[in-house]
């Protein structure tokens, strides 16, 4: 029996999500090919049906949770400065810190996406400049590019201090 024509793109979504918990909680060097499709409900075999590489993989991991970041906090914030306050208060949320592989990449696999691949590089790059644009709307809204280096270190300082946060004791 053959499946209908999405489920092909359904299977490699539910692939992609659960290997983008599984980077953030374990790491991506941490998180093998089997583990991750035992957490998609797959078998090995089913993996290069999807993609080329478990670096193909991780680029699209990378791209599909910062999109999912930039939809569950970014863009559900209010306009203007209300709306900064809201991002930055949901980042910095003990929700956020104490739930890794639900929350941000940055914050959970920088250091090995500076390690990575030039696509993976690329998709967290894209991804970063998405959500830092939804950021810098609501600093500058007549102006987004006129804060574009403010909103970066905003950014990472967040990512920072969710970092810093989940490595102290108390």
């Amino acid at each position: 029996m053959r499946y209908r024509s999405e489920h092909k793109q359904t299977t490699r979504q539910r692939i992609i999500e659960t290997a983008g918990r599984r980077f953030k909680r374990d790491g991506i060097d941490g998180s093998g090919i089997s583990i991750l499709m035992k957490d998609a409900g797959l078998t090995n075999g089913a993996f290069y049906t999807h993609f080329t590489s478990k670096d193909d993989l991780v680029a699209n991991a990378v791209a599909d949770q910062l999109q999912a970041q930039n939809a569950n906090i970014v863009a559900h914030a209010a306009p203007g400065r209300a709306g900064l306050e809201q991002i930055v208060r949901r980042y910095l949320s003990a929700q956020h810190r104490d739930s890794p592989d639900d929350g941000c990449p940055s914050a959970a696999l920088l250091d090995e996406i500076g390690r990575g691949t030039d696509p993976t590089k690329k998709a967290y790059t894209d991804g970063v400049l998405i959500v830092t644009e939804g950021i810098a709307a609501r600093l500058a809204p007549d102006d987004p590019l006129s804060v574009r280096t403010k909103t970066l270190g905003a950014y990472a300082m967040m990512a920072g201090t969710l970092q810093l946060s989940r490595a102290l004791a108390d």
